[in-house]
């Protein structure tokens, strides 16, 4: 099962997309992780969903990433008597927290926490920003607003409130359940959403300690400024372009993804590039060129992985539109200047022995076109270091813990086998020759091609990558 890509494709579960028999074809076309999205579908959906993961895992070998994806707070208008109102630009419309029904000049926002933080010239959007209000007086209890952006707005549509930190927490109670269940199956990514700082991350990880790795969803302009507090607590991000979309420019989300790829790839944190990127696909069996372009972009600087949402949750052609991923990751690794595109924005290695380790395993994998890099890791860093690379070789990792595999499958280049060989005990001799014997297994090498080898010695600590040996296959 061994993928001809780097890139990875993260795939969203739902009702079109939660029998065994679809499941399989979309592991088989080229799922690596599996997302279950928490604000839909219950409990019981999501174990019966992880049951065919986990048993599509041990029928074919392979290990396969789950992720859990959490609501996070809501913020939302109250209830209209009408189906909808219109509200005209200039025109006065009042917000406050009386529990009645509203209507063209006033309606209920049930969440005092945006008022303790208003201010005259404050900005809300409506509906995703459909309609947008101007702050011009705020007491605490109420806030007198100015149309500026006119538009349609009805019962329970969300409200964003931008370049404001929001003083709430960002684990509601549904999470801290979802949280606790999501755990108990055994995910191995949790997803969080509105970070807004770094200590919405530390509050997470209290919650999930080891059982699972931490994934932040970049869709706050405050998360932005402080995103490198927030990447320092986390295992990864997610470009959640939508939200992000809402609130910045539309101008500026290119930006942002680009600068958050850049980040994680200095960090050596898998970063997911997601939302609308072949929306299309949910009613047509092809995308638009632009949308087969973004995921293009988004190979080309680097990502570790593409997401697909609605396309494969509720749209048409969940199938084709994984294959349509698949196909454009394929021809842009395809491209001679890929490789070269990938060089030029390689970080610089940091002053440790593993850091030099991988960046001389990068141009090791130039120098000698090295059919198959072989990392031997059992937290999965080592593999993560020679990912941040980017080496033209793909990274073939060793590790006693099915956890850390399937963590991996999140990772650029990295494709993961669960063997304990590299243990306390083993010498170094046996594990060069061990390392022959998986790359030809899996079916990166052939007699009389060269695979690097990177491992610890001592061999079964954690974090001690020292050393580079080149093997020759018989």
């Amino acid at each position: 099962m061994r993928r001809r890509r780097k890139a990875k494709i993260v795939a969203t579960l739902g009702p079109a997309s939660s029998s065994a028999e679809i499941i399989r074809k979309l592991f088989d076309t080229g799922v690596d992780v599996f997302r279950l999205n928490f604000s839909h579908g219950s409990h019981e959906d999501h174990a019966e969903r992880h049951r065919i993961i986990r048993q599509i895992e041990n029928d074919t070998g392979r290990p396969i990433g789950i992720l859990m994806d959490i609501q996070g707070p809501k913020l939302r208008l109250g209830r209209f008597d009408a189906k909808s109102v219109w509200l005209e630009a200039g025109s006065r419309f009042l917000l406050d927290m009386e529990d009645r029904p509203g209507d063209a000049s006033r309606a209920q926002l049930p969440h005092p926490e945006i008022f303790q933080t208003l201010s005259a010239g404050n900005e809300l959007l409506i509906d995703d920003g459909r309609v947008k209000l101007k702050v011009i007086e705020c007491d605490g209890t109420h806030a007198v607003t100015e149309v500026m952006v006119r538009g349609e707005i009805s019962s329970h549509k969300g409200v964003n409130v931008p370049n404001v930190i929001l003083p709430i927490s960002v684990i509601t109670e549904k999470d801290r359940e979802d949280i606790k269940y999501g755990l108990s199956l055994g995910v191995d990514w949790v997803a969080q959403s509105f970070v807004q700082q770094a200590s919405d991350v530390a509050e997470l990880r209290q919650l999930v300690g080891t059982e699972a790795s931490i994934m932040v969803k970049l869709e706050k302009p405050s998360a932005m400024e402080n995103l490198d507090e927030i990447l320092a607590l986390s295992d990864g991000a997610m470009v959640a372009r939508g939200d992000l979309g809402v609130e910045l420019p539309p101008q500026e989300v290119p930006v942002a993804q680009k600068e958050i790829i850049r980040k994680c790839r200095r960090a050596g944190k898998p970063v997911v590039i997601a939302t609308h990127m072949l929306d299309s696909m949910v009613h047509a069996p092809v995308p638009t060129r632009a949308e087969a372009s973004d995921v293009a972009t988004a190979v080309y600087d680097g990502a570790d992985a593409v997401m697909l949402s609605a396309e494969s949750a509720a749209g048409e052609y969940p199938v084709e539109s994984v294959k349509m991923m698949s196909d454009i990751i394929y021809a842009v690794e395809q491209d001679a200047l890929y490789n070269k595109i990938l060089d030029a924005q390689r970080p610089p290695p940091e002053s440790t022995a593993a850091d030099a380790i991988c960046n001389a395993l990068q141009r090791m994998t130039g120098i000698l076109s090295s059919a198959a890099i072989v990392t031997y890791t059992t937290s999965g860093s080592t593999s993560l270091r020679a990912a941040r690379e980017r080496p033209a070789s793909p990274i073939l990792s060793v590790t006693p813990k099915l956890g850390t595999a399937r963590y991996l499958a999140m990772a650029w280049g990295v494709h993961a086998v669960v063997l304990d060989v590299a243990n306390e005990n083993a010498e170094l001799l046996t594990v060069i020759e061990a390392a022959k014997q998986i790359a030809q297994q899996e079916g990166f090498v052939t007699s009389g091609e060269a695979v690097i080898v990177a491992a610890g010695i001592p061999f079964g600590i954690s974090g001690t990558t020292n050393s580079l040996h080149v093997a020759t296959i018989d």
